[in-house]
């Protein structure tokens, strides 16, 4: 009979333990920051944003976030204000290769968990990683436009860019160039920068002196993959004459997708992007090391172009 009573005050002191715990995490409120290479007139980049925001609602954690456009400087000193901040955890993109290295060291010495998102850089000592591989996206669309017939020996492919010597166009420019280099199909690679009326502009420049040599292009980045179809019709150029393929987390390329001026759309999954590296840093501040990284992407044509387009819509 004691026993019996002893074990059932146990349990009592138990259920009362846990649901105080329970509380107790409820109310324990988390600052996380969430810092961005990227500018928020790039349409992309408020998907990714929007991730960001929904884990907050979801999670009732703190985030706050930053766009930094490029600026390396900018960026450097937001993930460094992050740590003097004493924040419980920082995602962050890779703004140029090298730029974090030391940044990502301080983070891991103030015990900081330190989450790299959509652009990685293996040498520095993030957490974990979260987003494409860009070395093997640039391989697959070099390859698909060979495969597919679209390109050959001695052709010429442009490849319009956001931010020359940005983290994700190198990364993407080394895979394409373990494809191209060996058929002997050349490229350039051009600046459009981040506004997009200024991208349309030089795309619209630059199509213009070299159409006749252009046989494909490459969109480097979402903001021109997304601009194809308005720099097309400003040129006359028809639905498919020029081969492109690219990056398409808009819902500009889903629409080119599916109205023919883009072949093929690399997914990102933005908005899970940021949900899934803000998830992992919360559970590294929780004491539990991630100990992976979350690969995540796919290649969209017309037939499943739709589905995105659908994402994209909120539908």
């Amino acid at each position: 009979m004691l026993r019996r009573t002893f074990m059932f005050l146990s349990a009592a002191l138990v259920a009362a333990s846990l649901g105080s715990v329970s509380t107790a995490y409820a109310q324990a409120k988390k600052t996380y920051y969430w810092i961005s290479h990227g500018g928020p007139a790039d349409p992309v980049w408020t998907y990714f944003l929007a991730g960001a925001k929904q884990w907050a609602d979801d999670t009732g954690n703190a985030v706050n976030t930053s766009f930094h456009n490029g600026d390396v400087a900018s960026q450097q000193e937001a993930v460094r204000a992050a740590i003097a901040a004493k924040a419980d955890g920082i995602v962050t993109t890779s703004p140029d290769p090298g730029s974090l290295i030391e940044i990502a060291a301080e983070a891991n010495a103030a015990k900081i968990p330190i989450i790299n998102f959509n652009t990685p850089d293996p040498k520095a000592s993030f957490d974990a990683y979260v987003g494409g591989d860009n070395v093997t996206f640039g391989r697959n669309w070099a390859q698909y436009l060979v495969d597919k017939g679209l390109v050959k020996k001695g052709d010429f492919v442009w490849m319009p860019v956001e931010i020359p010597g940005a983290t994700y166009g190198v990364q993407e420019e080394e895979g394409i160039k373990s494809v191209f280099e060996p058929l002997g199909i050349t490229y350039e690679i051009t600046e459009a920068t981040l506004d997009q009326a200024e991208a349309i502009n030089r795309m619209v420049d630059y199509v213009t002196a070299n159409r006749t040599k252009i046989k494909a292009m490459i969109g480097l980045g979402d903001l021109v993959t997304g601009s194809v179809k308005r720099v097309w019709d400003q040129v006359g150029i028809k639905p498919g004459e020029i081969p492109v393929v690219g990056w398409g987390n808009s819902l500009d390329t889903t629409q080119e997708v599916l109205n023919g001026y883009v072949n093929a759309g690399q997914w990102q999954d933005p908005q899970a992007t940021s949900y899934m590296a803000l998830s992992m840093a919360a559970m590294a501040s929780s004491k539990i090391p991630p100990g992976f990284n979350i690969i995540t992407g796919a290649l969209y044509e017309k037939d499943t172009a739709q589905i995105y387009d659908d994402i994209l819509s909120g539908k």
